[in-house]
């Protein structure tokens, strides 16, 4: 198995719970700072395919970023490939913690579903 990624932000507590259930299983991964370093358009592609084409879970709908840009009110009217673009262009905007690999697409942290899949 190719090692994870995970695309996280050091301030976000939530990225912390999942670092440690990570390193806690001994799972390998290359942990990176989203904001400086956003998911490819690929990585975006990807996980929006494990999440069924609902690119609504994977914007930080709580994050200042998205409230600043106004998402919430152009989201139903953008079209996929715009919407794939802001995430590519600003981390802040994409859920998080985003762990990827060649069969692992996650994003948010759930205890339950990454003990099931990890």
């Amino acid at each position: 198995m190719k090692k994870l990624k995970m695309y996280e932000y050091k301030n976000c507590s939530t990225c912390k719970k999942a670092l440690k259930f990570l390193i806690n299983r001994n799972i390998n991964f290359d942990a990176i700072d989203i904001t400086q370093q956003p998911p490819s358009r690929k990585e975006l592609e990807k996980m929006l395919v494990a999440y069924k084409g609902n690119i609504k879970k994977l914007f930080n709908t709580s994050g200042q970023s998205y409230r600043e840009k106004k998402i919430a009110e152009k989201i139903d009217t953008m079209n996929e490939g715009d919407l794939l673009k802001l995430l590519e262009k600003d981390g802040k905007l994409i859920k998080r913690p985003f762990l990827i690999g060649d069969t692992t697409c996650l994003v948010g942290f759930k205890l339950d579903e990454w003990s099931d899949i990890l």
